[in-house]
């Protein structure tokens, strides 16, 4: 079908441009395939693409709090690229954001917060870091992000300086270093600031169901008295080719009401809870958006 031209409205109603039907990459091919493998078993929690080799990360290797000279220095270099490489994502149109809805509930937190998101593409993190720069909390909060050991220790170039160094809270296999992480995590939330947690624990490339949710995110704001912000992003077809052979996607944002421990229920039972909630929440954003039941093929 290479070299073949067609015109067709796009899902999300715009028409497309005529323009040659590209071969789709085998990486990514192969990715889906996996991808559906994956939903069979019902092994929602495992990465569908290869990560780079975990090395362990020492308790000296990461300044959690970035309070030290140098690490303030990475971060404030490290943002002001990733600035300047998410604005050339979204002028370029390699990265759509059709439409955000809900921007008043993230206004509208007055405490540290737990942010969750569906993961789904390596530049999720980079929508989420878009939000937090357009609302009200830019210049007067941080935003954390935590992410695999593997990213930090052992992801080259430069995305492995962002993931470095852009308030990064990188898990570890490492006891002592996953004590300093957990302290990190309580200071950050009680002094007011907010923490980007995928609780799928998995990256599925394009993938437009929510995938089942761990408890860590819950646990951490249920220790801490502070409350869970659910975000959902919903995927359609731009109509534009991506260098892969497939559609560029367009997201659609939903920022949801906030989640709060519940009163009255043991920390487990809370954790639970908000957990259920949390996914109940993108489930029914997921049926109304895309028109279907939420259903999965897992045997």
């Amino acid at each position: 079908m290479a070299g073949a031209e067609r015109k067709k409205p796009g899902s999300s109603g715009k028409d497309m441009t005529e323009q040659p039907i590209p071969e789709k990459a085998p990486d990514r091919l192969a990715v889906l395939a996996r991808i559906e493998q994956l939903e069979r078993e019902g092994r929602f929690d495992v990465d569908a693409e290869e990560d780079p080799p975990t090395l362990p990360l020492e308790p000296d290797q990461i300044d959690y709090l970035r309070v030290k000279p140098s690490s303030k220095v990475k971060v404030k270099l490290s943002y002001a690229l990733a600035g300047k490489f998410l604005d050339g994502l979204i002028k370029d149109g390699k990265l759509i954001l059709k439409e955000i809805r809900g921007m008043e509930n993230l206004n509208g937190l007055d405490s540290g917060a737990i942010l969750t998101c569906n993961h789904f593409n390596p530049f999720d993190c980079f929508t989420v870091e878009h939000l937090f720069r357009i609302s009200k909390h830019q210049g007067k909060k941080q935003l954390f992000k935590v992410i695999r050991e593997g990213n930090y220790t052992n992801f080259p170039g430069f995305y492995g300086f962002l993931f470095r160094n852009c308030n990064t809270l990188p898990l570890s296999q490492n006891k002592k270093t996953m004590y300093n992480f957990l302290k990190a995590v309580d200071t950050i939330l009680q002094r007011g600031d907010f923490i980007l947690i995928y609780p799928e624990q998995s990256l599925w490339w394009n993938y437009r169901k929510p995938k089942p949710l761990k408890n860590g995110a819950f646990k951490f704001a249920v220790k801490n008295h502070v409350p869970v912000l659910p975000i959902f992003i919903t995927m359609e077809d731009s109509g534009v080719y991506g260098p892969d052979g497939f559609f560029i996607q367009e997201y659609t944002v939903f920022i949801e009401r906030p989640i709060y421990p519940k009163s009255g229920m043991t920390e487990r039972e809370q954790v639970s809870a908000m957990r259920q909630e949390n996914y109940q929440v993108w489930s029914r954003i997921y049926e109304e958006f895309y028109g279907k039941p939420l259903e999965y093929t897992t045997e």
